[in-house]
């Protein structure tokens, strides 16, 4: 093994052996009343450690950045980092089967590793080209992966069990992760962090002065905010099935009644005839009224008949009627002649 590869390699057994402990720990915790976090003392716990630890290390230097750094040198340095977390935000897109917005992160990442000085210009957002933020947690819950329960993690903060298990995949797929001298790559993480924590700064002061319980907040929040980006606010990214069409939607209500009372019926057989258009030719000449047709009981026999027997006798104008029956034969009364 060689020098530079072996800090690496101690590197990545110390972020196992972290998130190790932190599931072991976890299992053995007790379990909390709220069902998304079982594990809520540990996490609490996990939580004073990580607000311990930015009250004395990160928000000091987070706030001095902020106010010592020039604007220019802050942005360039958050363009810079997060050109690199294109390449693996285009890949989740691609795994999510978002095919658009993946070409546009690599393409983002292309143009600005380019054009722009090594992501230190955001030249694909001028060119319109819109950033996305995926990790594989995110990946799982589109394939279907529940979240399962809330997790505190130590130092990198709230998670779930689903995103826990995507960490290692995340971290393996980060360019920075490579940097030689191995110096460098943890002068650029630490900057990393920094810059991270001086972007809420003002928005973690807000918090600290409006919430009551500062964990319950955080933990709602981001569950909310995690199910919002897993589900791309309310759609599904991945579906597995197509939406039958609703074919009866257009129908009135009688008529899906009678379709839903008669399932078996093919439908109209045809319709009548459409009335013929009426043509532009002068109006033929008047011709004498017919002689007045005598009065028959029919009017009378339609206005006693059903409803339904006047649109059955409408729809067919045309029929004669029943046929009448023949009379029956008259009996004779006279007595045969011998």
């Amino acid at each position: 093994m060689t020098h530079s590869t072996l800090p690496r390699a101690r590197n990545w057994r110390g972020i196992v052996l972290a998130l190790a402990v932190g599931a072991t720990l976890a299992g053995c915790a007790t379990t909390g009343t709220n069902p998304r976090d079982p594990y809520e003392k540990f996490n609490r716990q996990m939580f004073k450690f990580n607000d311990a630890v930015d009250r004395v290390a990160l928000k000091p230097a987070a706030t001095v950045y902020k106010q010592v750094l020039p604007t220019f040198v802050q942005t360039g340095v958050s363009n810079f980092f997060g050109n690199l977390s294109d390449l693996w935000t285009g890949i989740n897109n691609l795994m999510q089967g978002k095919g658009q917005d993946g070409m546009s992160d690599l393409t983002r990442f292309t143009l600005n590793s380019t054009l722009g000085l090594g992501g230190l210009l955001d030249i694909g957002s001028e060119a319109g080209l819109q950033k996305h933020n995926e990790d594989f947690g995110q990946t799982l819950g589109a394939w279907g992966v529940p979240s399962g329960p809330y997790l505190m993690l130590p130092l990198l903060g709230p998670s779930t069990v689903r995103d826990t298990a995507g960490i290692p995949l995340d971290i393996a797929a980060d360019p920075w992760a490579y940097k030689e001298p191995v110096g460098w790559r943890n002068v650029g993480t630490a900057l990393r962090a920094v810059d991270q924590r001086a972007a809420v700064l003002d928005a973690s002061n807000l918090m600290e002065e409006a919430a009551l319980d500062r964990y319950e907040f955080i933990r709602d929040g981001f569950l909310q905010r995690r199910q919002s980006k897993i589900t791309d606010n309310g759609e599904q990214k991945i579906k597995f099935k197509k939406d039958e069409p609703k074919q009866d939607a257009d129908l009135p209500a009688d008529a899906k009644t009678i379709k839903s009372a008669y399932p078996d019926d093919p439908g109209p057989t045809g319709g009548a005839a459409p009335a013929p258009k009426p043509e532009s030719t002068p109006a033929p000449a008047a011709t004498p009224a017919p002689a007045t047709a005598p009065v028959t009981d029919k009017p009378a026999a339609d206005a006693a008949a059903p409803s339904d027997a006047k649109s059955i006798r409408a729809a067919y104008a045309d029929d004669p009627g029943p046929t009448p029956e023949a009379p029956a034969p008259a009996v004779s009364t006279q007595t045969p002649k011998k």
